[in-house]
């Protein structure tokens, strides 16, 4: 999704003190209790809808408490992002598409499950941050007639051949002799010379809230207009030859691991966080896991099915028989990506066999290790490259389509 950061300088009176509390009445620069802050192709947007919005950014990117700045860009973006949802489920009543609530209370409970936690708990959460949870739902309606709508009209036609894996895979194994990055990427999509300079002041303002804690993974799920904002915007490992000349540059001028200062390239401004380093030919073990999680805490309930597993096979239909059990499959991965702790646990465990229970996300979990290869080449299987291949391919039409729909909509700013 496009999340362009014009903003509208009639919503930037939101401040610090009132991100979970109602504004203060007497405050001259807040945001109106009622009225539209815009209207697209006839459909109005109104302050509190952006305001709801807002907060819920806010409570996205996390960090310490953001200054007025940076409430300020966040407001601006928030409206962005609602003039885009409106398009998306405009186009998708061209299709009489309906998304059934069950289906939004499917994406929300996804949603809190990767955050270890309930849909439950997680709009007690909003509530208690002062964020209408009917925000949220809104937000998880547009983007799954979005992606239904681009999938219908586009899916079928993408094909991924043999040829092009193997291109891909060759491309890849001659990265493996350089030296690598694993890079993670904020993008926000600034098109002419005003919105750029707009977006720079937002990147700094994000950028302040990641060095305070932000989760850099949720922030690129939120406001990053990469394709990889799906995956939290993780570009995987790249040579600088793989990276665009900027990029590369940044990336290889720094010193060691970290968040970088923002990158300005013609059409926008990135934020980059190096997660690491490798040189060539160094050693790669990859491993074939199946995570076993348990949401409550429950460590008698973690243990009593670890008690029934007697093989990889097993975890599944064990996590399936209990609501608190959740599991996993975590195919090919390189040791390297799971942590200092999570490699020290894999490592000590034989093949077959559960690692020690450790603390995730707000429950236990442990790790079955059902496969072990050392020194194998750090490329990703042929099946998850054609599938990575086909969404990036479909995510570029996405954002192609989304670009021709604002362009020709009538979008009217109060």
């Amino acid at each position: 999704m496009i999340r362009q950061l014009l903003v509208a300088a009639s919503l930037f009176a939101m401040s610090a003190a009132g991100v979970a509390t109602a504004q203060d009445a007497a405050d001259p620069g807040r945001l109106p209790l009622e009225g539209i802050a815009a209207v697209v192709n006839d459909k109005p947007i109104s302050y509190s809808d952006v305001r709801q919005r807002a907060r819920l950014l806010l409570l996205s990117v996390g960090g310490q408490q953001p200054s007025a700045e940076q409430i300020q860009q966040i407001t601006g973006q928030a409206l962005e992002q609602l003039i885009d949802e409106s398009l998306q489920l405009e186009k998708a009543s061209e299709f009489e598409m309906e998304i059934d609530a069950v289906e939004i209370a499917g994406a929300v409970e996804d949603m809190a499950r990767q955050g270890g936690t309930t849909g439950d708990q997680l709009k007690a959460q909003l509530l208690q941050a002062g964020v209408n949870p009917a925000s949220l739902e809104e937000q998880m309606r547009a983007e799954i007639a979005w992606n239904r709508v681009m999938s219908g009209l586009y899916g079928s036609r993408i094909r991924v051949s043999d040829n092009q894996v193997d291109d891909q895979l060759n491309r890849m194994r001659s990265a493996s002799k350089k030296t690598q990055y694993r890079v993670s990427e904020i993008f926000l999509f600034a098109p002419d010379a005003e919105t750029r300079e707009q977006a720079i002041t937002a990147a700094n303002a994000v950028l302040d809230q990641l060095k305070q804690g932000a989760d850099f993974r949720v922030a690129a799920q939120r406001i990053s207009s990469a394709p990889t904002a799906a995956t939290g915007g993780d570009m995987g490992w790249m040579s600088a030859e793989d990276l665009a000349p900027e990029l590369a540059a940044a990336v290889t001028a720094a010193d060691q691991p970290g968040l970088l200062e923002p990158v300005v390239v013609e059409n926008g401004v990135y934020l980059l966080l190096v997660a690491n380093k490798r040189e060539p030919s160094q050693e790669v073990t990859k491993v074939n896991l199946k995570r076993l999680y348990v949401s409550d805490g429950s460590e008698a309930d973690l243990k009593a099915a670890m008690e029934q597993i007697k093989s990889c096979s097993d975890v599944q239909s064990i996590a399936n028989s209990k609501t608190n059990l959740r599991a996993a499959d975590l195919n090919e991965i390189n040791v390297e990506e799971l942590g200092p702790e999570g490699k020290s646990l894999v490592l000590a465990t034989e093949v077959g066999q559960a690692t020690d229970i450790f603390a995730a996300s707000g429950g236990l979990a442990v790790m079955y290790v059902c496969d072990r290869q050392d020194g194998a080449e750090a490329l990703p299987s042929r099946e998850d490259l054609k599938g990575s291949l086909k969404n990036r391919e479909l995510g570029m039409i996405s954002e192609r389509e989304l670009r021709n729909l604002r362009r020709e909509a009538t979008i009217i700013y109060r």
